[in-house]
């Protein structure tokens, strides 16, 4: 009796950890995958560095989060009955609203049951023997299965600054990243931000009013344009959830899933007059239209995107009343909508406070922090609190911080250092049985939209090996390299291939991330699901299975 309990914990798959799937993310993309594998009878476990569901959402806490999607093209769509259920209050809704929404989701599917919380996973390793991968979190724990899908997120590998004496300050230091769960009082604070991006803008233009003062140290401005962002009222609440068809319909026809798209006119087709009328309007209205709205040639031609530019550069002078500090907020090193565009309310008009202070690192570097604050070439601040809004390492950068090693012990990171290698952003060649979510190389936009594209064309892969009686999958060595090729090929012409930013894998504070790389697939949302669907209905020929 003894011996036979002995022989059966041994076998008890709870006990060795072992499943038919692991899954390394719960936000998003990593919860509806756990759905999709339930569908098909599956045994997954989700593992997660948080303490809770929500992904970015979970941890970017930060005064003034909120997303630029319209909420309603943002939540799931997998669900008619969520989708009536669940009532967005504003059209851009904010952080606690959105995680709200991901906990009752968590909830109405029981999602928290196969998921496995506070597990940071830091190794995952191919047994080519076995055929199954073997993931490590910080524990030491380890868990395993034949396939590994990585939920990571394009935006989850926070960086810091890399500025000497970092650990000296003694105050409160907050990464927008890993903002605290407990509120953070400003009210007669003296408060230091390094950074003008998305996560800053956010900040900036919230905590503007309540703290005593605010010293802004900017290296890189970024345009910005405003969000009009407003409540929902019940009637529009009706219209939406009647709607829920037409506008998952729109999101797929558009070239970033999101609700705009690019107007059919170049920019110089018309006349100045009717230009600017056509930019004050798109200026004027919530949402992405300054941006994916505009002249369809805007991001390609460099007097189309001067045009813009110029248009942009006087909003900012219209808006900032000192003329020095509309300059230095000005963008001279790219243009407008090279770089994705953040969206803000009154962000401007904060340094038309008497209580905020920009300070362009450019001209007065920063030399130190203090364990009173920050000291630049010109000047020491002191402060009460400060905050790090320096980014990330984008869209490679989180599988950087996992130590993956793929068959006969290939390791991730190094093959990835110049140029990820993968096909369609789905798998790479040398990783069995490796499926990522909004990896490299994919194409991106409103993300849950992409998410679910994605999530949905790897179920039916994994369906189609299971019916089959395939166990491996990876792709061909040929196939992954025409698919670079066209990477290589749809970001060619654009001015955005040019620039440095998270989404070309540049970032300072990150040792070798200072060199432009292809990281996302920049054809269109609609081109990128054809050749997908392509791939899928001939019958996976860009694969090799096992």
């Amino acid at each position: 009796m003894v011996a036979s309990q002995t022989v059966a914990d041994e076998l008890d798959p709870d006990r060795l950890g072992h499943f038919d799937a692991i899954i390394i993310g719960a936000g998003v993309a990593g919860m509806y995958q756990l759905y999709r594998l339930r569908e098909l009878g599956m045994r997954v476990r989700v593992l997660e560095a948080g303490s809770d569901v929500g992904g970015t959402w979970y941890w970017c806490r930060y005064p003034g989060a909120r997303f630029d999607s319209e909420s309603w093209s943002y939540g799931y769509s997998f669900s008619e009955e969520l989708l009536q259920e669940w009532s967005w209050p504003e059209h851009f809704a904010a952080q606690p609203d959105t995680l709200r929404y991901l906990n009752y989701v968590a909830d109405k599917f029981d999602f928290r049951r196969d998921i496995q919380f506070n597990s940071r996973v830091v190794a995952a390793h191919f047994d080519d023997a076995a055929s199954r991968w073997t993931v490590t979190v910080e524990s030491g724990e380890h868990v395993s299965a034949p396939m590994m899908i990585t939920a990571l997120g394009p935006l989850s590998a926070f960086t810091l600054p890399n500025i000497p004496g970092r650990d000296s300050y003694r105050g409160p230091a907050f990464h927008t990243a890993r903002w605290p769960h407990e509120p953070v009082n400003f009210k007669g604070k003296r408060v230091g931000i390094i950074g003008t991006g998305a996560t800053a803008i956010q900040t900036i233009q919230t905590i503007a009013k309540d703290v005593e003062h605010l010293t802004v140290f900017q290296r890189t401005p970024n345009w910005a344009a405003p969000l009009h962002n407003s409540k929902i009222t019940d009637e529009e609440q009706k219209k939406i959830k009647a709607s829920f068809p037409e506008i998952y319909e729109r999101c797929r026809q558009t070239v970033a899933c999101f609700i705009h798209n690019p107007d059919p006119r170049k920019t110089l087709d018309v006349s100045p007059q009717e230009r600017e009328a056509f930019w004050e309007k798109l200026y004027s209205e919530p949402g992405f239209g300054i941006w994916i709205g505009n002249f369809k040639d805007m991001m390609t031609d460099e007097k189309a995107n001067a045009l813009a530019t110029e248009f942009a550069t006087k909003k900012i002078r219209q808006r900032v009343k000192d003329p020095k500090v509309a300059d230095l907020l000005t963008p001279k090193n790219h243009g407008f909508g090279t770089r994705r565009l953040p969206l803000e309310s009154g962000y401007y008009e904060a340094y038309n406070q008497d209580n905020v202070l920009l300070v362009d690192i450019n001209k007065t570097p920063i030399e130190r922090i203090t364990p009173e604050g920050i000291k630049t070439s010109d000047q020491e601040y002191a402060f009460d609190l400060m905050i790090y809004a320096t980014g990330f390492d984008g869209v490679t950068g989180p599988y950087d911080r996992i130590d993956i090693r793929g068959s006969g012990g290939r390791c991730l990171k190094d093959e990835w250092v110049d140029m990820p290698r993968t096909l369609l952003g789905m798998q790479t060649e040398g990783y069995p049985n490796m499926f990522m979510i909004l990896g490299p190389h994919t194409a991106r936009g409103n993300i849950p939209r992409n998410i679910e594209e994605v999530v949905e064309w790897q179920t039916g892969l994994i369906k189609y090996m299971r019916e089959h009686g395939l166990t491996r999958v990876e792709p061909r060595s040929e196939a992954v390299d025409d698919w670079v090729t066209v990477v290589n090929e749809a970001s060619a012409g654009l001015l955005s291939s040019k620039i440095g930013s998270w989404q070309t894998g540049v970032n300072r504070n990150v040792e070798g991330r200072n060199v432009p790389r292809v990281l996302g697939y920049n054809g269109g949302a609609v081109r990128y699901r054809g050749k997908i669907e392509k791939e899928a209905a001939e019958g996976y020929p860009d694969f090799r299975f096992g």
